[in-house]
């Protein structure tokens, strides 16, 4: 159901709780994190909107870390905002965002926005940080307006690759599959592969060759509605990216069966894959070999064994900082956005 204003400042109040007294620390590859490394929290919304979530962190050339805050409701067109890791404070990049989730930086230094659907642009995005100033980089394949494009990567060619699932909003659905779609350097718009049921997460190999796609399956059109009694697949899928931008030769890289899976995701300096993981069982950031489809670490965001209708620390994606942040993972958990200090690197 659709969170109220009331509500949502008392599931602020209780991540807040739960943040400080009830999340578990973390385990694994001491290559990746250290037992006693704790969660800092950075931002929590304070602007007057409900439901929703943050979403969407991106590194920009300056290190700074752009994300986003999605309400829920037509009338409310969403924030982009920036943090600042040299001076620890957050200020407001955009309060009209188009409903934008997925967020990543180009290699120009533009900052590439999903927008996505319950009133927002069912488009991708590109803002000059600078001017803030937005252009429209791709709007419909085969002339039919995408569903709610949801998250975002570049690959070392400058190909944009994003997903395009539906989770919320009114607005009739144009095209029949939920697909991964590419945007050449020329402009135009390609489809990357419609062998998924519902694309989210997305992120491409180190190497450049491998592109990452989660498919997280709830099995509704509409997330302010009852779930469902089954979903579909909660899997991550790794493609083999072809010369010509095309994801080929899917294989399953892990299956979370009848649990939910992960959301957004990004990779480390040598390949690991960090997923955030929404379920209410165990919710955090799971570190998986992408090779072997095996746990090499885990990082809870929020209480192990949730239920019922007032669920904590679930994270919503992940982003390594750059220079000297580049061992701080960032994550968007719940209203807020959170950071770990850890050993490992990401790629940029």
């Amino acid at each position: 159901m659709i969170r109220s204003t009331s509500f949502a400042c008392s599931l602020l109040l209780l991540s807040a709780v739960a943040q400080a007294q009830d999340v578990p620390p973390p385990t694994g590859l001491a290559a990746v994190v250290a037992p006693d490394a704790k969660w800092e929290r950075l931002y929590t919304r304070t602007a007057p909107i409900s439901g929703g979530l943050t979403e969407g962190p991106a590194v920009a050339p300056d290190g700074s870390i752009y994300f986003t805050d999605i309400p829920f409701g037509v009338d409310a067109g969403g924030l982009i905002v920036r943090f600042d890791p040299q001076t620890s404070t957050t200020s407001l990049f955009s309060d009209d965002s188009g409903k934008a989730n997925g967020l990543v930086f180009d290699a120009a230094g533009f900052l590439l926005a999903c927008e996505g659907a319950n009133g927002g642009g069912r488009r991708v995005s590109r803002w000059n940080v600078v001017t803030k100033q937005k252009y429209s980089v791709a709007e419909t394949f085969g002339n039919k307006k995408f569903n709610a494009p949801n998250d975002i990567c570049v690959d070392r060619n400058g190909r944009i690759y994003f997903t395009d699932p539906k989770y919320l909003g009114d607005e009739p659905r144009e095209l029949d599959k939920m697909s991964v779609y590419f945007v050449e350097p020329t402009g135009a718009v390609r489809l990357a592969t419609a062998d998924v049921t519902k694309p989210n997460g997305i992120a491409v190999s180190p190497d450049g060759r491998t592109l990452y796609v989660a498919n997280h399956d709830n099995g509704s059109d509409d997330v302010t509605k009852p779930a469902p009694a089954t979903h579909g697949p909660m899997t991550i899928y790794a493609f083999t990216l072809a010369a010509d931008g095309t994801a080929i030769d899917k294989r399953t890289v892990i299956d979370f069966g009848d649990k939910k899976g992960c959301d957004g995701m990004t990779v480390d300096s040598v390949g690991r894959l960090y997923l955030t993981i929404r379920e209410p069982s165990r919710p955090g950031v799971m570190v998986l070999d992408p090779k072997t489809g095996k746990e090499v670490a885990f990082l809870p965001t929020g209480p192990a064994d949730q239920s019922g209708d007032k669920l904590v620390g679930l994270p919503s994606n992940v982003e390594f900082g750059i220079g000297p942040d580049a061992s701080t993972l960032y994550c968007t958990v719940d209203f807020s956005l959170q950071r770990i200090k850890l050993k490992s690197k990401g790629t940029k």
